[in-house]
């Protein structure tokens, strides 16, 4: 079975073979796959690869490391820091990265990565503080005016 991807590009090389116009082809495309279409940049890309006289449907080898280093026992410990997931793996820095950021949906916090959105317990946590920070202001409207606040450019005198 073709990956949907797959599956359009061979559609779309088709469509070529039938002597489509790029707007048509797009354009059936669109209709057919709807939200999982390609972009209008890779079927303009293919479209120019298969009117070129290219046959194949698959993508040409790329240099550099083979996207091999994306398996999942690499995925499943996450919650490492990014040079000692490098080490254990033998993947480069950068692709860790990536990997965690794009699969994941994480950013690192300090030497974590953590996910971006917080889990029903922290929201629930966050909302309790600011409610009874909101209480103690009702009570005493004067609070905010002991904070102090500032930057780092005070001035020294």
């Amino acid at each position: 079975m073709l990956s949907v991807q797959m599956e359009q590009r061979v559609n779309l090389k088709f469509l070529v073979k039938l002597g489509k116009t790029f707007i048509e082809a797009y354009a059936m495309l669109k209709e057919v796959y709807g939200s999982v279409c390609l972009s209008r940049s890779q079927v303009f890309e293919l479209f120019k690869w298969f009117k070129e006289g290219h046959e194949t449907i698959e993508d040409n080898p790329r240099p550099g490391r083979t996207s091999a280093s994306k398996t999942d026992e690499n995925v499943g410990r996450r919650l490492s820091s990014i040079r000692e997931l490098a080490e254990i793996t033998g993947i480069d820095k950068e692709c860790v990265r990536q990997i965690s950021h794009e699969s994941f949906n994480m950013r690192k916090v300090c030497a974590k990565l953590v996910p971006k959105l917080p889990i029903p317990e922290q929201k629930e946590s966050r909302m309790n503080i600011c409610a009874d920070i909101l209480n103690n202001i009702h009570i005493d409207p004067g609070l905010l005016d002991t904070v102090i606040t500032c930057d780092d450019k005070i001035r020294k005198n």
